[in-house]
């Protein structure tokens, strides 16, 4: 009997896909990214990505946060789920993202796009709108900010 490896197509998968969002704060800050493959391509929005077989929900937080910025982060915690499912004009399902938001703090690392990522760069949260976020990343961010307040 052999073994077929397992390669999940992002692109009108077979089932969704879990996956990470960080919110990352520093100094009053959120961390967003110019993504560079779709969905949502050249489109600005928080680091992550799919989550590796083998891998915890926080060790890919903090490994999409570094591959895509250069930054390491400490203190995650979770936010939210949210369904991301786009589909075609044909109405078949092109994407489908079951993402898992989680909140944390910078630690250390210089900022530098890497990987995914186009750009990054440290935004103030009163300039959210000018980079046309999905309405969900806009909620998650800042319910992020309520809960890394309560935390403290």
């Amino acid at each position: 009997m052999s073994k077929e490896k397992n390669t999940s197509k992002r692109e009108y998968p077979k089932r969704p896909i879990p996956a990470i969002g960080v919110v990352v704060f520093n100094q009053g800050k959120v961390l967003l990214i110019k993504r560079n493959k779709p969905p949502k391509s050249f489109m600005w929005s928080i680091p992550g990505g799919a989550q590796n077989l083998g891998e915890k929900l926080k060790d890919t937080a903090a490994r999409e946060v570094n591959e895509e910025t250069g930054i390491q982060i400490k203190n995650i915690k979770l936010i939210d789920v949210v369904d991301f499912i786009e589909v075609d004009d044909k109405d078949e399902i092109k994407y489908h993202y079951s993402l898992i938001d989680y909140v944390a703090e910078y630690e250390s690392g210089e900022l530098q796009a890497g990987d995914d990522a186009i750009d990054a760069k440290w935004v103030d949260l009163n300039e959210l709108d000018e980079y046309k976020l999905w309405s969900e990343t806009i909620r998650i961010i800042h319910h992020a900010k309520t809960i890394l307040k309560r935390g403290k």
